[in-house]
């Protein structure tokens, strides 16, 4: 094999490994994109979703029991509400939080703490007076409403990355496959050109 042909060969192969190396970290890093994006709609937005309803279910049984007086529940049950609710608060403060997220969250940590304090009061007056408990009731009720949207639009976004990701590797694919065919196409007229040799003059 003559060495003009071996430079061809080695030419040849070596465009098809540059090729091969560039769309498999273009690949990798669609990959990661789609792995880290599930990863947080998982972690971020479903879970914290769960910690969502969790609390709202919570704060429906103290808004119910204040609405109905039930003294039995603030004496007995109350309590328990109040750890369940921290716990979830702690665990959805260790998620992911979007800037406008956290200021909402903030506003949640901040109606509950005062709910508690109502709630003792509510206690001390003996069940009779409820209307500033049942207004941080209402406005822990809002956070929690506008937390649950949040959740949805991040959801929503997140899918969206994606599917961006996902059609880069296809789009990606699709170049490449045409890329090796048409290498394929020039890597045989190399090889199989021979240039004419000039006869004597």
């Amino acid at each position: 094999m003559a060495f003009y042909d071996k430079i061809k060969w080695v030419l040849g192969i070596l465009i098809i490994f540059v090729l091969i190396v560039t769309t498999n970290l273009i690949d990798r890093n669609n990959f990661l994109r789609v792995r880290d994006s599930v990863a947080t709609v998982y972690e971020d937005r479903l879970v914290a979703n769960d910690l969502i309803f969790e609390i709202t279910r919570a704060v429906h049984q103290k808004e119910l029991a204040a609405v109905e007086a039930d003294s039995l529940f603030f004496l007995e049950r109350n309590g328990q509400a109040n750890t369940a609710i921290t716990e979830w608060v702690t665990k959805f403060g260790q998620t992911k939080l979007t800037p406008e997220e956290a200021g909402v969250f903030a506003s949640l940590k901040g109606n509950l703490e005062a709910l508690k304090d109502s709630e003792t009061t509510y206690v001390q007056a003996g069940f009779t007076q409820n209307q500033e408990l049942l207004a941080h009731l209402s406005r822990a009720r809002e956070n929690l409403y506008k937390l649950s949207k949040i959740q949805l639009q991040e959801g929503g976004r997140q899918i969206g990355i994606s599917k961006k990701a996902i059609d880069s590797v296809e789009l990606f694919t699709q170049i490449e496959i045409y890329f090796l065919i048409f290498l394929a196409i020039v890597i045989q007229v190399i090889v199989i050109y021979q240039p004419r040799k000039r006869g004597p003059a």
